[in-house]
């Protein structure tokens, strides 16, 4: 278990380091920040003063090498517009997408998970086709479009909700909404998937045999066993949700982490934009690795197989 856990922690920091690559060179294709920030007036001399200021008169492999050894040290440098250390601001948005991103996968597993299993066990009823269907629903209306109706009835309409921002329990209806709308729906479907192929399982018509209780059945025999699938898309549901919920972020003007990055990529704020891929990649990986870890109590097979 040392060397699995060994293992995946190395492939993490490989994860991390090539995703923060590639986002440095792709950055620089979208144009000079340094013009973005001066005005239009300067003069010649001090555009190139400025740029070499920034460091970005050097050659690319020097800019890279510099970016590699500060990274490392988790210095990414300054934001080119706030003038603050990248990786602290970064961190300082985290908790807002923090908060959001947790109260919304709450909701996503209240509704995904019963859903899922009720359609299932009910294969063909009224409950099965409208929850399906709302499934189906939930996956195919975008997020954008979800979130700017919502505010148009809820706040614009009606007055009931605030049209964004963070404060109490009311800024966090329509956000969690929007975000659990699409992730619920896709676990839903899983679920119900999942949990009708286990309920065809022997062990599964056995306990019912024995005449146990239908919900000790579903709970501990079919719900665990049909699990590992469903907890895989959790764990990469929660991975985005967490990493940054750029476009909910944006449309209710939450102080999050996904604002803060699209902010970032407009203005061309290198750092801000490097520290945040950086905070993005570490969360998702470590997300990964405890879904992987999960698998072994979900699956004693799984142990023997990291074990051997």
């Amino acid at each position: 278990m040392r060397a699995y856990l060994l293992s995946r922690l190395a492939q993490t920091a490989l994860v991390v380091f090539l995703s923060l690559t590639a986002v440095f060179f792709l950055v620089r294709l979208s144009g000079d920040p340094v013009l973005l920030f001066l005005p239009m007036d300067i003069q010649a001399k001090d555009v190139n003063e400025f740029r070499q200021r920034l460091g970005f008169n050097d050659p690319l492999p020097v800019q890279y090498a510099r970016f590699v050894s500060g990274a490392v040290r988790g210095d990414f440098g300054e934001s080119l517009r706030y003038r603050r250390d990248a990786l602290r601001l970064v961190l300082e948005r985290l908790p807002a997408t923090l908060e959001l991103g947790v109260t919304a996968l709450l909701l996503t597993f209240c509704l995904a998970i019963p859903v899922g299993i009720f359609s299932a066990t009910r294969r063909g009823s009224l409950f099965d086709y409208v929850g399906m269907g709302a499934a189906v629903l939930g996956q195919a209306i975008p997020g954008f479009w979800l979130g700017l109706m919502l505010i148009y009835f809820f706040s614009v309409r009606l007055g009931w909700l605030p049209t964004g921002g963070i404060g109490g329990p009311a800024h966090f209806v329509m956000p969690c909404v929007v975000l659990a709308s699409f992730y619920a729906a896709r676990i839903a479907r899983l679920t119900r998937s999942s949990v009708l192929d286990t309920l065809n399982e022997e062990y599964v018509l056995t306990a019912r045999a024995k005449g146990l209780a239908e919900w000790i059945v579903i709970g501990k025999h079919t719900l665990k066993n049909s699990a590992i699938p469903i907890v895989t898309l959790a764990g990469l549901e929660t991975g985005q949700l967490l990493g940054g919920a750029v476009i909910t972020e944006t449309i209710f003007a939450w102080p999050g982490l996904g604002r803060l990055t699209v902010q970032a990529l407009q203005n061309r704020d290198f750092p801000v934009v490097l520290a945040a891929v950086f905070v993005i990649s570490v969360t998702y990986t470590l997300i990964n690795l405890a879904v992987d870890l999960l698998y072994g109590w979900l699956d004693p097979r799984t142990r023997r197989e990291v074990a051997v």
